[in-house]
């Protein structure tokens, strides 16, 4: 719990702004940033090695048409840092503010007896599709990310 300050820092920041502002009419037309953290990952099939504490921090940037981009860094299963750089697609319900993500992007971190965990991991960087569903309230969101076949994790976060 070394940095257990950082993240109790993210969750009022997240909180008061959100009190603050009704960020939702704001960015409709221009598009917004969101920041977020994990806040619970679940692996399928678990091991005593697997890391379920990722502290997952992430900026990503929405614009109006869907079309996204991003980067996170987060600690991976195995607890060594790592880092994804993305673009993609988010597709927003009209009616519920649900929505669906897929972005797709560089992840790099695995290293060592770990390298092959990845597909495609050579040079230390591995092509990735990463899917997810959100829903926000005003200005908080929440996602569950599906990692391939191996995790479920979800994410919470605030637009801004």
């Amino acid at each position: 719990m070394k940095y257990s300050w950082i993240y109790s820092l993210f969750v009022l920041i997240q909180a008061s702004h959100a009190l603050a502002l009704d960020i939702a009419t704001h960015t409709a037309d221009k598009g917004f940033w969101y920041a977020q953290t994990s806040v619970y990952t679940r692996h399928y099939s678990p091991t005593p090695e697997h890391n379920n504490r990722q502290r997952l921090l992430g900026l990503e940037r929405n614009l109006a048409s869907g079309t996204i981009f991003g980067a996170t860094t987060f600690r991976n299963s195995y607890r060594q840092r790592s880092y994804y750089a993305y673009a993609g697609k988010r597709y927003q319900g009209s009616d519920y503010p649900v929505y669906l993500k897929l972005s797709g992007g560089l992840l790099q971190g695995y290293k060592g007896e770990y390298r092959k965990k990845v597909p495609l991991n050579r040079l230390g960087a591995a092509p990735v599709i990463i899917p997810s569903v959100g829903v926000h309230f005003g200005a908080i969101g929440a996602e569950v990310v599906l990692l391939g076949t191996n995790a479920a994790m979800i994410t919470t976060g605030l637009r801004f």
